[in-house]
Formats: structure tokens, sequence, C-alpha cells
């Protein structure tokens, strides 16, 4: 009988599914925040389930030589070590949609508190002062509302901006124009929205591309007297920053749910008059936490006692009879989506997938999901094989499968076309060996391997470039591992494997060289 340990506070429903499918439920909800504890206890047990107290470290992970899951009761997984699960051979879910209008809300219930300086009023009365001039507030009807962000979240927000009669913008790169017509709202350049906003209000995961993405800069980028909302993340604002800016009276209020260090016992912005705090309540309803606890235990349940895989976070949803088949596949369709996610700067529009010869005879479903989460990923933190494709028709994606089983020089062959607001782009993979290469890119022939740091040029088909390129490699100290040309009548590309990771200032160097296009640096 397999063992699950809850080791956080979770609703008794989980535990009553646990016991009514048959597992063997040790709930512990005090042992959350005691590794030492945890690490004696943890080998008996074949899955943990946990919400956010609970730290799954390397050491925890190592330890728990029987675990098999770890299921998380809400979305952010910071607490686990995913890379360290997935050497483990341990399955990571977690519930991305079951606290989604509960967050939402209270995202509303910050903006009115910013607007009408609720709980300063509160503390004034409670306090017998009768100070009705000095809570001077503002509506919110006619007011734009900016979102920086509007997937699931995001949106539902919007459409409650809506019914407040505000006007609600949004800056997301991943928002497509008819989502946004869909959704009744402006999609709008950062820059624009910040120019615009009345109300700023953040829905985005925090990954190297959203990290203080309102900065200092883009901050005094602001509308005089604007507020701002954040209950997705800390860390997506430059806290010093903002209390600058409420100092000198440029932003007018804040309300934070988060912040870039939890629990929060100190600071910047505690104590200033116009700043509301909460401790991170975004999820704190009873209705999310039984739906999350609910889904939790029975995604764990499904998966130790008939192998079903559901919101896995680290492995696609494929039957057993399937994974032998699937798996190189699978890493094949991921790397190529994620090869053409990081070289795409605008919004995607379509996606379309060609699987050609024998794998177009197999269960492409999961092959798709992984295309479509290695394009997302890159923006987007979270977003698994399972729930990419949700994620796609969230955000007005069009994802089409197209299947030949004609001969191919390569036995089978999968081609991903993405659309965007600017340019087509193809790309198209196969398996040497059972390893994934890539044969295409832009119509133009080639082999690579992928490896975990590249470098990608586009540039036109002139002498002297390979020298050039070579020589900043050298210079920087960087070990070249593969170095792949490909060319035709539009011009040329190199893919450039190297042993370490490509700073930013020699991606300068290179996208600086004459005749050179595009210089970008790919992780995989």
């Amino acid at each position: 009988m397999p063992k699950i340990l809850i080791s956080d506070k979770l609703s008794p429903t989980a535990v009553q599914i646990f016991k009514d499918r048959g597992l063997d439920v040790t709930y512990e909800p005090s042992l959350g925040p005691d590794a030492q504890e945890l690490l004696r206890i943890i080998p008996e047990f074949d899955g943990l389930a946990v919400r956010s107290a609970t730290k799954a470290t390397p050491e925890l992970i190592a330890a728990g030589r029987n675990l098999k899951v770890i299921g998380r009761a809400g979305i952010g997984v910071d607490n686990i070590d995913i890379p360290s699960a997935t050497s483990a051979g341990i399955v990571v879910m977690n519930t991305p949609f079951g606290n989604s209008i509960t967050t939402a809300e209270h995202a509303i219930a910050m903006i009115f508190a910013a607007a009408r300086r609720i709980p300063q009023a509160n503390e004034s009365t409670h306090a017998g002062k009768w100070e009705k001039s000095k809570f001077m507030g503002t509506e919110l009807y006619g007011k734009t509302l900016g979102l920086i962000g509007c997937g699931n979240i995001g949106s539902i927000v919007a459409s409650r901006g809506i019914g407040l009669a505000m006007k609600v913008a949004a800056y997301d790169p991943y928002l497509t124009p008819e989502r946004a017509q869909e959704l009744g709202i402006e999609k709008l350049d950062l820059d624009e929205l910040l120019a615009k906003a009345d109300f700023i209000t953040l829905h985005t995961p925090l990954t190297d591309q959203t990290r203080n993405i309102l900065s200092a800069e883009n901050i005094a980028k602001t509308k005089k007297g604007v507020r701002i909302v954040n209950c997705a993340r800390g860390g997506l604002i430059d806290e010093a920053a903002l209390r600058a800016a409420l100092d000198e009276g440029h932003v007018a209020a804040a309300a934070l749910d988060v912040f870039a260090e939890e629990p929060a016992k100190e600071n910047v912005l505690f104590g200033h008059e116009n700043v509301v705090c909460t401790p991170h309540l975004g999820a704190s309803t009873s209705e999310a936490q039984e739906n999350v606890a609910i889904q939790v235990a029975e995604q764990m349940s499904d998966y130790l006692l008939t192998g079903a895989v559901t919101n896995a976070l680290n492995m696609p949803s494929v039957t057993a009879e399937e994974a032998p088949k699937l798996k190189p596949f699978v890493s094949l369709a991921e790397n190529l989506g994620s090869f053409a996610g990081q070289l795409t700067e605008t919004g995607v529009r379509e996606i379309i997938i060609t699987y050609a010869g024998p794998v177009s005879k197999l269960n492409t479903k999961p092959l798709t999901s992984a295309v479509i989460a290695g394009v997302l990923a890159p923006m987007l933190q979270g977003v698994n094989i399972v729930s990419a494709p949700a994620v796609a028709k969230e955000r007005g994606i069009v994802v089409t499968e197209t299947f030949t089983d004609a001969a191919q020089n390569f036995g089978s062959t999968i081609q991903l076309q993405i659309t965007t607001e600017r340019y087509k782009r193809t790309v198209t993979g196969a398996l040497f060996g059972g390893a994934p290469r890539i044969v295409e890119i832009k119509g133009i022939e080639m082999e690579a391997t992928f490896a975990p740091h590249m470098l990608y040029v586009t540039n036109d088909d002139k002498p002297g470039l390979i020298g050039a390129l070579g020589v900043l490699l050298a210079e920087a100290g960087l070990n070249i591992g593969t170095f792949n040309l490909g060319r035709n009548e539009d011009g040329a590309i190199a893919i450039v494997a190297v042993d370490s990771e490509i700073t930013d200032a020699l991606l300068q160097k290179v996208s600086d060289l004459t005749h050179v296009r595009q210089a970008k640096k790919l992780q995989f």
C-alpha cells in the first residue's frame, strides 16, 4: 500500500480522498518547517503532499529513497527542487488552476484598498479619530487599469475591471491581438502601459525577464499619481525604488501581497502611510484551499495506483505502454519548441506542427504538448507539458497538427512553424541514434545537436564572419564544442555550442560584428 505524507496544512477532504483510494496517509501539518524531522522520516514514504512551508530540497529528495511523487497543492513550486526530483525519478505535480479566482479577487480587493485607503481609515477610526478629510480617495470608474501579464489570473482581473467600468489595457508578449479583442481590452507595449495606467497590477511569474520589471527606470515612466498592486510574485518590483517614488509623491499608493523576501518580517515599504500590505493571502480562501487539496490528492492517488500523470512539471502525460516509444520524441519536441521560444520576442499567433514518417502514427498529443511547453516556457514560469495546451488556448494561440507518412531522409521528423506578429519561422528536427538534432532552420538545411549553452547567429553570407566569431569566443575564454553552419540565397546561420555560459557583453560584441543580423544565446 503506497504511503503518503502530508507535511503542510491541507483540507481534511484531501486526507479522506487518499484513504478512500486505499492509500496509507500520515497527516503531520506541523512538519513543514522542521527540516531535520522530515529528513528522518521521509525514507518510508512514496508520496509527499505539500503547500509552501515544506522545502523539498536536494537533501530531502535524496533522503526520500522511496519517493515517487511530490504534489504541490497550489501553483508555485519555488519550494521544490525540480531538477533534483527529476534526476531521482520523482514526478512533481501542481494544481495550476485551483486558486485563480481567489487570487484575482484579492487583487481587486487591493485595488479598492489602495484607491480608498480603507486599511488606514479603519485603523484611524478604531483609534477614536474622525479624520474624514484625511482619507480622500479616488474612483475606479473611468480609470485605466494596466495589467502586466494577462494569463489565467490576469484575464479574470481584466473582466472584473471591465465590470467596474474601468478601461483595461495589458502588456503581455504572449497576448495576441485576437485574445485581447475577445477580452475587451487594449494590448500595449510596456512603456505605453506605464504612461497610460492609473492603476497597475502585476500577474506574471518571476523569471529572468520579469525580475524587477517595475524598476526605478520603469516606475519613473509611470503617470504621476499611479497606484501599484502586486499579488503575483515578490521580486517583480524594485521595492527600494517604489519606496522612493512613494516618498516623492510620484506613486500615490501601493498594495502588496508578496515581497522579495518572505516571510517578510522587515521591508523597506513597511510603515509607509500609503502602502497596504498583506501576508501572501492571494490564495487564502476556503474555496481555493479546498479546490487545490482535492486536486492534489486525486492526482497523486491516480499516479501511485494507476501510473496516470496529471499536471506534472517534469513528465509528459503518457501511458506505461506508450512511454518507451514516445520518450525520445518528447525530448526532440520540447527542444524544438524551446529553440523557437527562445528566439521569439513578440506574441505568438499560431503554431503548426508537422509529423512526418513513422512518428505520425504515434500518439502525438504529448509531443504537441511538449512543443507548446517548450515555446512558452522561456517567458511563462510553471508552464508544463500538461498545462501548456490550455495556456495556449487561453492566450488565443492557434495550434495545428498535420501528418504525413511519406518517407523522410531522417526516418521521422517533427517540423515546427511559429507565426508571430512579425514573422514566420520554421525549424525541423529528427532523431540520430535516439538523440534529438536540428536538421533545418528557416528553409536552410543543417545538422546541429542541442547543448546546454549555444549561440545562434544569422548573418549575410559574406567572408570573414566565422573567423571574427571564433576570435571573439576565444578572447572570452569559451571553448567551442560544435560549430554548425548552413546557408541559402537569403543568408546564413551558425549554431555554436560552447562549454560555458555566454555573457550579455559577449553577445553584444557578436551582434556588433559586420554582417550579423541577429545573435541570441540559447540554453537547453
